[in-house]
């Protein structure tokens, strides 16, 4: 198994994590915002045209994701910001 593209910005403090295959280009048709119950952060669930789960944005990421996990991720900002 491969693991999913994960992105990072340190700055926005966001996370995204692609849900479908390297080097596909897939657009989020529709974006279902959820703001779970004793977490801090929010997430938004991207779902392509066809219904499809195709990525997972996480806000406040440093605080909701394993630190190895962002530590791994591409990072969208300098490393020194």
């Amino acid at each position: 198994m491969t693991h999913p593209r994960v992105t990072y910005d340190r700055a926005a403090d966001a996370a995204y994590v692609y849900l479908t295959a390297p080097g596909t280009l897939t657009r989020a048709a529709r974006t279902v915002a959820c703001d779970p119950v004793g977490i801090d952060g929010t997430v938004n669930l991207d779902f392509d045209e066809e219904g499809r789960l195709v990525g997972v944005e996480v806000l406040g990421a440093a605080a909701t994701l394993p630190a190895r996990l962002l530590e791994s991720a591409e990072r969208l900002d300098p490393r020194g910001a």
